[in-house]
């Protein structure tokens, strides 16, 4: 493997233009079933194909082969906790075979889970010995405490089957005599191995001096090939066997003890294999990733021919049923083992009960809009709009059971319970049973009328609480997840003409560092980058290789197609994580040409800005950007800059109902700088900093539009499905980056028509879009007169009709929440 690496290394020093395509290419080929190998022409695999040459070297893929971890080691004993660690034993070749097939993103674990980490040790005396007594004792006092017979009449293996988590270790064997630290011996028999402690040594060929220096370097040159952000191997030499000995198998306040620990499993029973079942599947995980966090939790399918086979149950965290079928009998006995030992289970929309209860069908309900009311477990209420099945639970035979404070009715004369949650064992067992459809976005095909999708997606965010409180209380973690990592930035043009001029440009600007500094931060202009590089907010690399770029959030060729303009939006940085766009162009604004129009994209902001103090979320599938744009002062829109703002939003709005058969999507905008859907919920922004220098005004416009992130609110690809499902249309969905050159594209030309004809060459579009004609609002606040909104004036404020037919113009009172919220009517000077 490491001969593989420092071919890597090498190849990378030959030129820029060889190693940017072996990265584009590597990149491209890791998420593929194919593997690729760098090797000489003499000893090219057979059956490979070769994909780039250089002298006698070439690049070869080929049909990779998975390598499944549990036939190349012997599990020997493991850590439970954060993280899971598994201690194995493998022979070199072994060895070898899961460090290449880890590298090449080809080793299977059990279940799904997923490495993290392979560290080699050597084992030493009979330490593994004393860890498999420690297991049988605890094994035995869990017996005598648990003597009644199990549904899982098997015995437990002596060995751990599986574990995950976020860091996985896979350690090597003791060496044999004579070899080096990279070697082992054969797995060996309970009396072969004696206590002592373990040394940990670093994998490289002794021999090869070259190696050593560049080993560093070659795994460098391996990360940003792979484009895995694969985390430092930290090789802690005071680590002791004994030390994972003390955390084994420990007892918490009397519940279940898994002697292998238990694996972060979440399990979904769905009933018997068929389509419907796999689509359900899909659906039910989907909202449950929303809720915790996937790196720390495994989310797989549990068939039934597995749940009476296997020993499911010492490897799950959170048994889900939600399957629509009868559960069969020898099925249920399993589920109530589980719960027994301590087990928990969520029940969604299924006949699964326990004693006490029973499922009872409501027809009347049946796939209707309801009003719930949730009893938190603080004993807080939260009241949402949900998707009824048609079923409750009622009081059923075998006498009540105690019942959680986790609780759910309907506001209706009987108020149903659609939720209840139900200790059950003195193990610590509970389950949550719902008939409201919680795994059911608003977007769903049961949903059928347009009023019902307005009310579900009214209280989308209210579901999610709803579920994440469930899920607490289940024993999961549903923290927001860490903030991601920032990644460098692109320099990318839209135009091959533009390159040039602005290199050029660029290479004026810079200092001797290849730095541009302003006040908010320091952009450092690289031809490459690698992870040694440091990114802090106030410091980021711009990496200037065009040919090094490849995204899978972001197309460059897309973005070319649809932007159609003389000067906007012809140069961009580009980030897959950022803090805030609006602060990427401040170095820049004041220097750069017009015609080089500068714009600032990102997948993902840590630190996005919205109105006043407000922060603005930016998940996955929002489009987020900053333009900059330059107004000569004495001119049409110069003069009247709060324009801005709404030229901005209608952009987006029309950018999207220009296209034809898109002109019916219900996307609006709402003054002076949000847009929404309808006048029911928003889904973009616009932010705007102006800074006039001479006799011109610099402008930043910040903007953000939800168009495939359908959680927690709504976006822009839901209102085109939600079209298409009424309509019986075939609409397409929406790119990011297709839209961000669209919206682009129409800005310039809103601007170019106000500088030719003023506000009323872009009013009657405004009004066609916008959410507030009659619309009625209280000036002062909500005891204060009613006044209905008539128009903008001529610099862009609303005009508000009085009772006594007077029309003035009003400005916001300064709130960051809701500008149509106190009006006040400006003093006149």
């Amino acid at each position: 493997m490491l001969i593989t690496l420092c071919y890597l290394y090498l190849w990378a020093r030959w030129g820029r233009r060889p190693a940017a395509l072996v990265r584009a290419t590597v990149q491209r080929l890791r998420a593929s079933r194919c593997s690729f190998t760098f090797c000489g022409a003499a000893v090219q695999p057979r059956g490979a194909r070769v994909c780039l040459s250089r002298g006698g070297r070439v690049f070869c893929v080929g049909e990779s082969e998975i390598v499944k971890w549990s036939d190349c080691c012997l599990p020997l004993a493991c850590r439970p906790g954060d993280p899971y660690q598994l201690i194995a034993e493998a022979s070199v070749d072994n060895f070898s075979k899961l460090g290449v097939a880890f590298m090449e993103d080809r080793l299977q674990m059990a279940d799904g889970l997923v490495p993290q980490k392979i560290v080699s040790v050597h084992l030493q005396d009979s330490t593994l010995k004393a860890l498999k007594d420690q297991a049988s004792n605890k094994q035995a006092q869990i017996l005598q405490q648990n003597p009644e017979p199990s549904v899982e009449s098997k015995p437990e293996p002596d060995v751990m089957e599986h574990v995950g988590g976020d860091d996985l270790k896979v350690l090597g064997a003791q060496p044999t005599e004579g070899e080096d630290g990279t070697s082992g011996r054969e797995p060996a028999g309970e009396g072969d191995v004696g206590v002592g402690s373990i040394e940990h040594c670093h994998l490289h060929l002794s021999s090869c001096h070259e190696c050593l220096e560049l080993e560093n370097s070659t795994i460098e040159s391996v990360k940003f090939a792979s484009a895995e952000k694969i985390p430092d191997l930290p090789y802690d030499h005071n680590g002791t066997l004994e030390d994972v000995a003390d955390d084994i198998c420990l007892d918490r306040e009397g519940r279940k003890v898994n002697i292998t620990g238990r694996a972060p499993n979440i399990l979904f029973y769905m009933g018997s294999a068929s389509q419907e079942s796999l689509g359900r599947f899909q659906e039910v995980r989907s909202v449950l990733a929303d809720c915790v966090d996937t790196e720390s939790y495994t989310l797989y399918p549990l068939s039934r021919e597995s749940a009476l086979r296997d020993p499911w149950s010492d490897n799950c965290l959170l048994l889900v049923i939600a399957t629509r079928e009868a559960i069969p009998e020898d099925l249920s006995q399993k589920f109530m083992a589980y719960l027994s030992q301590g087990g928990k289970v969520l029940g969604l929309c299924s006949p699964f009960t326990l004693a006490g209860f029973q499922v009872t069908s409501k027809s009347v309900l049946r796939e209707t809009v309801q009003n719930l009311v949730f009893s938190k477990a603080d004993q807080t209420h939260v009241k949402l709009s949900v998707l009824s099945s048609g079923y409750v639970y009622e009081e059923g035979p075998g006498g009540q059971l105690s019942m959680g404070k986790l609780q759910g009715h309907l506001e209706n004369e009987d108020k149903d319970r659609l939720i209840v949650q139900v200790p059950f064992g003195p193990r610590g067992g509970e389950a949550v049973l719902c008939q409201a459809h919680l795994e059911l976005p608003p977007s769903s095909s049961v949903v059928q009328a347009q009023e019902d999708f307005n009310l579900l997606k009214s209280s989308n965010t209210r579901r999610y609480e709803v579920l994440r409180e469930i899920l607490t209380t289940l024993g999961l973690n549903c923290d927001l997840k860490r903030a991601p990592a920032l990644t460098p930035l692109y320099l990318l043009p839209a135009a091959e003409e533009i390159w040039d001029p602005l290199m050029q440009w660029l290479g004026k600007h810079v200092d001797p560092e290849g730095v541009i500094k302003s006040s908010k931060l320091s952009l450092k202009f690289l031809s490459s980058y690698t992870s040694n590089i440091e990114i802090t907010p106030s410091a980021l690399p711009v990496v200037t290789d065009v040919e090094s770029f490849l995204s899978e959030n972001f197309n460059l060729e897309i973005y070319r197609q649809n932007l159609q303009t003389k000067r906007l939006g012809k140069v961009i940085l580009f980030a897959e994580v950022t803090p805030t766009t609006m602060n990427l162009l401040d170095g820049l604004m004041f220097e750069i040409p017009p015609e080089m129009g500068l714009i600032a994209i990102a997948v993902r902001q840590t630190q996005g800005k919205g109105r006043g103090s407000n922060a603005w979320l930016s998940p996955m599938g929002c489009a987020v950007s900053t333009l900059l744009v330059s107004i000569p002062l004495r001119s049409q829109l110069g003069q009247r800059i709060p324009f801005v703002q709404h030229l901005m939003s209608l952009a987006v709005v029309e950018a999207v109902r220009s296209i034809p058969e898109y002109q019916d999507i219900n996307l609006r905008v709402k003054w002076p700088n949000d847009i929404y859907y309808s006048d029911f919920m928003k889904l973009g922004g616009v932010l705007v900093n102006s800074t006039l220098l001479g006799e011109t005004f610099y402008i930043l416009i910040g903007c953000g539009f939800n168009v495939s992130n359908s959680n927690p609110t709504i976006c822009i690809n839901d209102l085109v499905a939600e079209y298409n499902k009424q309509h019986r249309a075939e609409l397409k969905p929406f790119r990011t980056d297709d839209l961000i050159a669209r919206t682009v594209t129409v800005l310039e030309k809103l601007i170019d028509t106000f500088q030719d004809k003023g506000p009323n060459g872009i009013l009657p579009l405004y009004y066609k879009y916008w959410v507030h004609s009659g619309q009625r609002v209280r000036l002062g606040g909500l005891e204060g007169p009613e006044v209905w909104i008539v128009g903008l004036d001529d610099s862009g404020f609303l005009q508000v009709q009085q009772e006594d037919g007077e029309i003035v113009t009003v400005h916001p009172d300064g709130n960051s929440f809701d500008m149509l919220r106190n009006l006040i009517i400006p003093k006149q000077q």
